[in-house]
């Protein structure tokens, strides 16, 4: 992988986690095996849709994992942890 691909990737994680939102649910499910969009959604106090589409980006950016378990979509922080994730989780 070349310099400039890293940089475009870590240029893309660091924007996915520029937002106080999407920082909320990294840190509620630091603490969290796995959660339901509903549960976070609930924790972090916005909308069922507002929280998956910042799952979304979450996920599409490899920062968490999802799965869909009978008619629930479940997610979890993405294991292994990137260092930038750690890094900001640890300042959080």
């Amino acid at each position: 992988m070349s310099d400039n691909t890293k940089a475009k990737a870590v240029e893309r994680m660091t924007k996915a986690l520029a937002n106080r939102r999407r920082l909320m649910i990294i840190k509620y499910l630091q603490g969290t095996k796995s959660a339901s969009v509903g549960a976070i959604a609930e924790k972090i106090d916005l909308s069922f849709k507002a929280t998956s589409k910042h799952l979304g980006i979450l996920h599409a950016n490899d920062i968490v994992e999802r799965e869909q378990i009978s008619l629930t979509m479940k997610y979890r922080l993405a294991h292994p942890t990137h260092n930038i994730t750690k890094s900001i989780l640890s300042n959080l």
